[in-house]
């Protein structure tokens, strides 16, 4: 199907260069399994699960026949003061495949709002427990956690924060977790654990008293998939434990199988205090994020509040929604039943040795990879990013849809992918980059 052109005019587009897109415009109009058809009817083998989040592959006939039959059924179901019985159902569904303890779910609309939510959400819990000074933050250099103020505050990604100086105060940033001598490490590197210890410096320099929560990706993806070290997550733990900071894994991309666990917090054997979800929790097909929360500290806040008194100030008009949450219903029964958390662990030695053979092209810089994630890091041509934007516009030419971030193309097909698959994705990747 052919676009006029003058019908994009009117669409202000989100993360793009809208000048050069509405120019040649890059329009995916189907999907199904790992591929995408674009407008001009030519297939693209989807080699970022869209945006991370369609986790069991595209065109999934159950998720959209759920979400047909609840609109048909109760469309939409308010969630102050009243519920939908099928909220109740995706919480328990999802508090059985979570770390032990994180098993009360709030629902919010994306994995921005998850975040800001978690972020009230542990303002509340110390408040609660007579600590209400605890007002600080502390996040990572080169962090994606959303792009609503509370998010971008928590981001160390300087292009996200360059335009919005209104940010939240009170936040400090560790340093992320890249190192020269750790290029094209094959999963965890071996070195970096030190780096943890810049929450303790936040402790000696603030007042370990004064932290609310430390936010980190257990892998930081949007910024080129960093791999936490070997014991730098468990330092974390650590420290946190150690002066009452709350533990917050950002699992909106590592979540619901990407490292061949239900979540990165199994995989890495940490388990934190909360973790803000969304994405492949209902594979993209409808929005919806969530935040896991320890129940000691959801008993916390209710019983500090009066009896018939609401508990905590915060909440959305879509929480909960009745076909959001059926979706996530049946994704849910979609990877039990197809073992996807297992396919992906099982494809993962695979999908790893494919993407690092990449390392001989003399553009490539670096590659890091767990799981069924991996970064390509371009080396730059000129300002930083030109080259992972034409690589962009590039690759979807040649058939294949991916993410760039900057100069690194992160790399995360659906977890129902094959080894043909991976085969294509990697083939098209020499084959485009090879040509700088």
């Amino acid at each position: 199907m052919q676009q006029a052109t003058n019908t994009l005019e009117h669409q202000w587009l989100p993360f793009t260069a809208n000048r050069d897109f509405k120019a040649d415009p890059r329009l995916l109009v189907r999907g199904e399994g790992v591929y995408y058809w674009n407008h001009r009817g030519e297939r693209l083998i989807d080699a970022s699960s869209g945006l991370f989040c369609v986790a069991a592959g595209h065109g999934r006939r159950e998720i959209a026949e759920a979400v047909h039959a609840q609109l048909l059924e109760c469309d939409y179901a308010p969630h102050f003061q009243v519920a939908s019985p099928l909220s109740f159902e995706l919480a328990s569904r999802v508090a059985r495949i979570t770390p032990e303890g994180l098993n009360r779910i709030f629902f919010a609309n994306s994995g921005s709002e998850a975040v800001d939510s978690a972020i009230k959400i542990a303002q509340a819990y110390h408040l609660a427990r007579g600590e209400g000074q605890r007002s600080r933050f502390v996040s990572r250099e080169r962090a994606y956690h959303g792009v609503n103020i509370g998010g971008v505050s928590l981001s160390g990604m300087t292009k996200n924060r360059h335009a919005f100086p209104a940010v939240m105060p009170g936040v400090f940033h560790m340093r992320h977790t890249w190192l020269e001598e750790n290029r094209f490490a094959k999963g965890q590197p071996e070195t970096g654990a030190e780096l943890a210890e810049d929450l303790k410096r936040a402790v000696d320099t603030f007042g370990g008293d004064t932290i609310a929560a430390c936010f980190v990706e257990p892998i930081a993806g949007s910024t080129g998939v960093l791999v936490p070290p070997k014991g730098y997550l468990e330092r974390l733990r650590e420290i946190c434990d150690q002066h009452g900071i709350l533990l917050v894994f950002d699992e909106v991309i590592c979540g619901f199988g990407r490292t061949g666990k239900a979540f990165a917090a199994q995989s890495f054997g940490v388990r934190p205090d909360m973790m803000t979800l969304a994405k492949a929790l209902t594979n993209g097909a409808q929005p919806m994020g969530a935040v896991a929360v320890d129940e000691r500290i959801y008993d916390t806040v209710v019983n500090a509040a009066p009896e018939r008194s609401v508990e905590l100030f915060h909440g959305y008009t879509y929480s909960g929604h009745p076909a959001a949450c059926a979706a996530g219903i049946a994704v849910q029964d979609i990877y039990q039943r197809e073992g996807l958390f297992e396919r992906a662990a099982e494809l993962a030695p695979y999908f790893q040795a494919a993407v690092f053979d990449l390392r001989d092209i003399p553009a490539v810089a670096d590659i890091r990879g767990y799981g069924l994630l991996a970064g390509v890091e371009l080396a730059p041509d000129g300002a930083p990013g030109v080259r992972g934007y034409d690589a962009t516009k590039r690759l979807f030419a040649r058939g294949m849809h991916i993410k760039f971030t900057g100069d690194s193309g992160i790399v995360s097909p659906p977890l129902v992918a094959e080894r043909a698959h991976v085969d294509e994705i990697c083939d098209i990747l020499r084959e485009v980059l090879s040509a700088y």
